[in-house]
Parts: C-alpha cells; sequence; structure tokens
C-alpha cells in the first residue's frame, strides 16, 4: 500500500492521511472495543491544564495506555501490514518498533483539545524518527476536534516547550486556529513526525470521536532521556532489531 509519493510528502510537510487504510466496518469494530476496554478501565481524565485556557466549557477525555494489553484485536492491528509498511515506509527503515499504544475518546459536546506540541518535548530520541498513527475508527471532522498540524513544521527541530501545564508550545505564539485542520473519515490513519507541530480542538458535536495512537521509532533510534516507559516498548512490529535489544 506504501509508495514514494507518501514517503515524499510525509518528508516535506511532516504528516500523511492515508485514506481508508482499515475499512468501514473495521473502524465500526474497533471502535466498539476501545469504548468496551474504557468500561472496564478505571476513568482517568488526561486533559492538560494547559487545554483549559483554550476554552470557556468544561471538557473532558478518557484515554488507556498499551491497549494491547487489554484487547487482542488491538495486538493484532499494530502489527498488520497495512499500517507496518506505510510506517516503515515514512521512515525509511525496513524495521518498525513500537515505543507506545494509547485510546483517546474525545466524549461528545465536551471532549477537551489539545494545544499545539511536539510529541518530542515528550520522549526525545537521538535521530529523530519517531513517529505516530491515529487510527480513526469515527468520522473526524472540525467539529469534532480533528488533529490540526502545522506543515513543514518538522523541518524546525525540537522547539522549546513550556513544562507547566503539560509540554506545549507558548500559547501566544502558537495559537491553534492558526493549525491546519486535518479532518478524517472513519478508517482514515494520520501519521506524523514526533516533531510536528499538532493540536486538536474542542469536540462539539453530538458524537464521541474514537481513536488509536500508535507510536513508532526505527530501532536504531535511541531515546535521549529515561524519560517515557511503557509495557511493550520495543516490540518489533515489522522486520528486526538490528541492536538485539540493547
Amino acid at each position: 500500500m506504501a509508495d514514494s509519493s507518501m514517503a515524499r510528502f510525509y518528508r516535506d510537510r511532516g504528516y500523511l492521511l492515508v485514506k481508508g487504510l482499515i475499512d468501514k466496518e473495521e473502524a465500526r469494530a474497533f471502535r466498539e472495543e476501545c469504548h468496551a476496554v474504557l468500561a472496564r478501565s478505571r476513568p482517568s481524565d488526561p486533559t492538560w491544564d494547559s487545554a483549559r485556557q483554550l476554552t470557556d466549557s468544561v471538557t473532558e477525555l478518557r484515554h488507556c495506555h498499551d491497549v494491547q494489553f487489554h484487547s487482542a484485536a488491538f495486538a493484532r492491528l499494530i502489527v498488520d501490514p497495512r499500517f507496518t509498511d506505510v510506517a516503515a515506509a515514512v521512515m525509511g527503515s525496513e524495521n518498525v518498533q513500537l515505543h507506545h499504544t494509547k485510546i483517546f475518546v474525545k466524549p461528545a459536546e465536551r471532549g477537551s483539545p489539545f494545544p499545539l506540541h511536539q510529541d518530542a518535548a515528550h520522549f526525545p530520541h537521538t535521530r529523530h524518527t519517531v513517529g505516530a498513527a491515529i487510527f480513526h475508527f469515527d468520522d473526524a471532522p472540525e467539529e469534532k476536534g480533528c488533529v490540526r498540524v502545522v506543515p513543514g513544521s518538522h523541518q524546525r527541530g525540537p522547539l522549546p516547550h513550556v513544562e507547566e501545564g503539560g509540554w506545549h508550545l507558548p500559547l501566544s505564539q502558537w495559537p491553534l486556529e492558526q493549525a491546519v485542520p486535518v479532518e478524517a473519515e472513519a478508517g482514515d490513519v494520520l501519521f506524523l513526525s514526533y516533531l510536528t507541530v499538532h493540536g486538536s480542538g474542542v469536540n462539539r458535536a453530538g458524537e464521541a470521536r474514537t481513536t488509536l495512537l500508535v507510536q513508532f521509532r526505527d530501532p536504531e533510534d535511541r531515546p535521549a532521556d529515561d524519560v517515557h516507559r511503557s509495557r511493550g516498548q520495543g516490540m518489533m512490529l515489522r522486520g528486526v532489531d538490528p541492536l538485539g535489544g540493547a
């Protein structure tokens, strides 16, 4: 499924929306699985304090880390070649290693936003190959708080972030509304470099926005700091680890 034009677009702009990577029926089944996992989990709200400055309304999020340990459906998905082949292509590596997974649900009418930020601020690596894949299990128009990106921002390298309130870029210098909305449909997957500046708006629609985040890397790209560990980190999703797990 992956081709050179995808890799070139990602390299130039720092993101790539792959339409229909999984079909609508699969997306519906994964959506149900996400909500079932959350129903079995202890509820928590990871809304950043800084996000509350972006809206006057009370908002919330629901999430779950390491989802492949909660449901085998996600264990199968993260090694699906439809996903891993694109991940390999955009990184320029035959080998794809897992960093972490996370379900994100923005509840209907009150789903929390995310200020603009780079994922690199949360788990820096030495070669900057780290990428994210956001699987959309229902439609994500702008009204539902779709992801917004700053195209080409990955070329600026790591940027200084404000630690207080969630490791975000300064709100006055990086207003969310100036980023480009990337509307998606159920079954679409958005690939992002961890250096690409991105965020998302409030879900004001009458339906939840349901996504799965998979962070991946080239296994030869080592963490710059020991700041983020997760269950399953280091699992090979495609290819081999040339470093032998070192």
